[in-house]
């Protein structure tokens, strides 16, 4: 980044790369923030160069490391470039032509990222597709984006190609990750034939193209979660990536918080931009990366690789703390005073901590208890190397974000949206503030329009939503600003913080604003809920559909011996309704009248990506939920 002090000087370059001409000579984007006009310089033309660099500087060292019969197989950062250009170079040799896209349709794996690099390296786009999509909403992202060769995770996703190839004419290829193309279908192959294919391709071929390709062509085409209508695929350029990581790499290296040779674990779904971004930041800064089996073993993951920094989405932390919580609670007695007295101790150091204040021997010597007694426990469970976590993808609740921290595990909220190619505010390992998503990167700037909607601005933009250019108006101004649909606030120390969504407020019939999300949150922070949907706009009151805690509520059931032979007769007894409701009655104590839940129904089947409640990042669908339960949703109005 270099700042320009010449404030005339500073003015004409800004003013020249507002202009075309500039991007075609220098691969730069402006900014302004604080008062300065900074020019954007990226450190690398494109990403292909960053994948080159990395490997050039540790080519023995591990990038990847995948767990294959029980054991954790390391693959160097050479093997992973060669892999890549195994892939990117027979594609080229199947037809594909620079610009064209290809899809992933896959979980998160290894061979995911070695695909990306290959496809980005020749000049393509991939657009990513979640694993969980049905075979329609695959068919429109294949087709809306114009894919002309899919990857397959294995033959479940193959059934799903085998419905909607006919109605695909732009599709040539699908290549399985895993499985075998057993019934000899003409455009079926598997990655051992392809990648046998680029084998008599040489690096250096690969590397001229990859370094050919210009910063503002697009890297991938990243689809909207589709929670209000069908999702659009936003273009992220090579320059959006770059800039995104660059500015987080700025932020959380500065004190050596984050060091080449660092471990990750990855688990969230490479087709999400949260996920995309953490890919990139790992070649960026040479972090270690491992790919969890699944989220059953992500516990065991975390054990035996025992990472540096993880990135997840907050319905992760809701579980873990239920459940902590839930233990306790259960084991009762002097192991659930030793906990809560531990708590406390926390609590105290964590606020000295975030005010900056030096601990007094006594709370010092008191916090070596308590990390002994219960924190170091814990720690040892994310492997005891952790050095911070990063939450987003959703609101995380202040309330989880402290009780981690007072335990001595610190988790950085971020914010960010799949438009601006990732994240766009952060908390620091140094600069943090609870409740808040952090200030804004050095490479975006961020305001507040009039009606509360947070702005952004800056190189890590995306360039528009592909085939749909009435959206891309309504999303990007004519001053460049991307309208984010999140109300949110700038405190006196340039932290956001996000309040709702802009299309989820409920303006109830009195008209009073509620912001649903915070109310969900706060509802949550009970171990005997699991997920809740807060209802009500134009109506008189809230009600709310939830989930209980299946695990919990059946601690409770077993003490008052209440009889069920399963999940829907636990959820559908009088008493187990009657504890709920007490629940939510005592919090409702502490909100004003007009933002209380009056009425509430239980379902018994989770809330889950495969029933269509949420997106595949855990977000609700309210919309989906209103037309789903809309029966029981007008039966708490009757």
């Amino acid at each position: 980044m270099r700042i320009i002090q010449n404030l005339d000087i500073s003015v004409k370059i800004f003013n020249y790369y507002l202009t075309s001409e500039a991007d075609s000579y220098y691969h730069s984007s402006y900014i302004k923030l604080g008062g300065q006009i900074m020019v954007y310089e990226g450190i690398y033309k494109n990403l292909n160069e960053m994948f080159q660099k990395r490997v050039e500087k540790n080519p023995s060292g591990t990038a990847l490391m995948n767990k294959v019969d029980g054991k954790w197989e390391h693959t160097s950062w050479a093997e992973y470039y060669e892999a890549s250009k195994n892939i990117g170079m027979a594609l080229r040799e199947l037809g594909f032509k620079k610009g064209e896209k290809v899809a992933l349709l896959s979980n998160s794996r290894i061979e995911w990222v070695m695909a990306d690099m290959g496809i980005v390296g020749v000049g393509g786009a991939t657009v990513a597709i979640y694993q969980s999509n049905t075979s329609e909403e695959c068919e429109y992202i294949l087709d809306n984006s114009d894919s002309s060769f899919v990857f397959l995770e294995d033959l479940s996703q193959l059934e799903k190609m085998k419905e909607i190839k006919g109605n695909l004419p732009l599709l040539r290829k699908a290549i399985l990750f895993s499985g075998k193309n057993s019934d000899n279908l003409d455009w079926v192959m598997t990655l051992d034939e392809l990648i046998e294919i680029g084998q008599k391709h040489d690096l250096e071929e690969f590397k001229k193209i990859g370094l050919e390709i210009q910063d503002t062509d697009a890297a991938g085409f990243i689809y909207t979660s589709g929670t209000t209508g069908n999702p659009k695929g936003a273009i992220i350029t090579h320059k959006s990536l770059l800039a995104d990581a660059e500015g987080i790499v700025n932020v959380i290296t500065k004190n050596n918080e984050i060091k080449e040779g660092d471990d990750t674990l990855m688990f969230l779904p490479l087709a999400h931009v949260f996920a995309k971004i953490i890919h990139i930041l790992t070649i960026y800064h040479g972090v270690r990366t491992s790919f969890a089996e699944s989220i059953p073993k992500l516990v065991d993951n975390i054990g035996e690789t025992r990472p540096h920094l993880m990135g997840s989405v907050p319905r992760i932390y809701e579980k873990v703390y239920a459940k902590i919580i839930g233990d306790v609670e259960t084991a009762g007695g002097l192991k659930k005073k030793i906990f809560y007295w531990s708590l406390g101790v926390g609590r105290e150091v964590s606020q000295a901590i975030q005010a900056n204040k030096s601990l007094s021997p006594i709370l010092n010597a008191k916090y070596k208890i308590a990390q002994k007694l219960v924190f170091n426990k814990l720690k040892d469970k994310f492997g005891g190397r952790l050095k911070f976590f990063v939450s987003s993808g959703a609101p995380l609740a202040k309330e989880i974000a402290e009780f981690f921290h007072a335990a001595g595990i610190l988790i950085l909220e971020a914010y960010g949206l799949t438009e601006v190619s990732g994240a766009m505010t952060l908390n620091l390992p140094d600069h943090f503030k609870f409740g808040t998503v952090g200030p804004a990167m050095t490479t975006v700037d961020v305001k507040i329009a009039s009606d509360g909607e947070v702005l952004c601005k800056g190189p890590i933009v995306m360039d528009g939503y592909f085939k749909r250019p009435e959206a891309t108006a309504e999303a990007i101004d004519k001053d460049g600003w991307f309208h984010t649909g999140d109300i949110g606030e700038l405190d006196s120390d340039g932290f956001l913080k996000i309040t709702d969504r802009k299309k989820d407020i409920i303006v109830t019939a009195a008209g009073k604003n509620i912001a649903p999300q915070n109310l969900e949150n706060y509802m949550k922070g009970d171990r005997h809920i699991s997920q809740i949907i807060v209802l009500g706009d134009k109506k008189k009151y809230l009600v709310a559909l939830l989930n209980i805690n299946n695990e919990e509520v059946a601690k409770f059931a077993n003490k008052n011996n209440i009889p069920y032979k399963n999940n829907e007769e636990l959820a559908a007894h009088p008493k187990v309704v009657e504890f709920i409701e007490g629940i939510i009655n005592e919090k409702n104590k502490e909100l004003p009248s007009y933002n209380t839940i009056k009425y509430f129904r239980i379902v018994a089947q989770e809330f889950s990506v495969e029933t269509g409640e949420l997106t595949p990042t855990l977000k609700v669908k309210r919309k989906y939920c209103t037309q789903k339960y809309n029966d029981l949703i007008e039966a708490m109005y009757q």
